[in-house]
Order: C-alpha cells, then structure tokens, then sequence
C-alpha cells in the first residue's frame, strides 16, 4: 500500500504547525474547479504553505510547478516532489528552458490539473512583489477556463531567512484574492500589470 497519502497528511500537518500559517480566503473560497494559484516567492517554505493551506480534496489534485535544480536532487526532497506533490519539476534556465517549462504546464492544465505557480521567476526580498514574467499571461490567454488565484505570502522570509535550514518561531499567512481573467483586447503587459497590482493589494489586505 502507498505511503505517499498518509505523508501528504503529516506534510500538511507539519507545514501549518511549523509556519503558524493561516489560511484567508478573501475574494474567493476553496473549490474544487480547476485553478492556477499564483504566488509571490520570497522563501523555500512558500510552495508547501500553499499546498498545506487547501482542503485535502483539492490539494490532491494540485500540483505545485518547482525548479529541478532545487527538488530533484537524490534523497528526501526528491521523494516529496515526486511521490507527495506530484510536483511539476521545471528547468530555471531561460530560452529553450522556459518554453519547456511552458509546454509541459499547459500539457498539465490540458489534463486537468491544478497548479502552483510563482510568475516572478526568482525568490524576492519578502517585502515587495517583483515584475511578473510573461508565463501567467501565457496560461490565461491559452487556458482561458482555467481560473488564475492569487495568493499573497507574508512573512516566510523570516520563518525561514535564505541560507539557513532551522525555522524561525514566526507566524505566516497565505491570503487568496478574487480570481482573475485575461479580458477582451487586454495586451501582455496590461495583464501583467493587472495580476501583480492584485497581489500587492492582498498584502495590504488586514
């Protein structure tokens, strides 16, 4: 019998007793329809905080897209990638990478899944939201059916500061925002500009 269930169980378990993260659904509810949630990224806690954060039935068939060079190195972390996140394990590297990359999260969204995405690209400083890379406009122009959630992250760079292994005793958030949607005639960075402004605005959210 697989153990990968009962250790998605304790995964989450930990994530939430470890990080204190609460969960605040503020423009949208947890559903069950298919989602992308995108997130600003400032800490390697950040992907399990999101997973942990949604219901067990929805988290089931989530998959967070991470980096290779980071989950898919010999051992525990790459068990958890592979056999507890299902995650979609991409290459950082640009040019014929990041088309890769793209292909193979729109051959996830075709097969139905869910994803976690984190569309600046690279981890931030915790405080600000950088400039989104133009993968989230691919999804939502590609994948029009498929709802784009942000998801505000607050204070998991100081949980877990970067370069260090050991939890700081700190309480995290994950806010998710109102779902978002390319519209009629919007251009690239019109929607870039649009999503980011709506993650800045959940960090203001009190």
């Amino acid at each position: 019998m697989s153990t990968a269930p009962a250790a998605a169980r304790l995964l989450a378990f930990l994530t939430r007793l470890i990080t204190g993260v609460r969960a605040r659904w503020v423009g949208a509810a947890p559903s069950g329809v298919q989602r992308v949630y995108y997130a600003n990224h400032s800490s390697h806690l950040d992907t399990l905080v999101i997973w942990a954060s949604l219901p067990a039935s929805i988290r089931a068939r989530t998959r967070p897209v991470a980096a290779a060079d980071y989950w898919d190195r010999p051992g525990l972390r790459r068990w958890l990638a592979g056999a507890v996140l299902n995650a979609l394990l991409v290459e950082r590297a640009g040019g014929c990478g990041s088309r890769e990359a793209l292909r193979r999260i729109d051959a996830a969204l075709a097969a139905g899944d869910s994803l976690i995405l984190f569309p600046e690209g690279t981890r931030g400083d915790g405080s600000t939201v950088g400039e989104l890379k133009p993968g989230l406009y691919f999804v939502a122009h590609q994948r029009p059916t498929v709802e784009l959630v942000p998801v505000y992250l607050q204070d998991l760079s100081r949980i877990l500061p970067k370069g260090e292994v050991l939890p700081v005793p700190l309480l995290g958030s994950a806010t998710f925002g109102a779902p978002l949607a390319l519209t009629p005639g919007e251009d690239r960075h019109a929607f870039l500009q649009r999503a980011r402004e709506a993650l800045v605005g959940l960090g203001n959210h009190r």
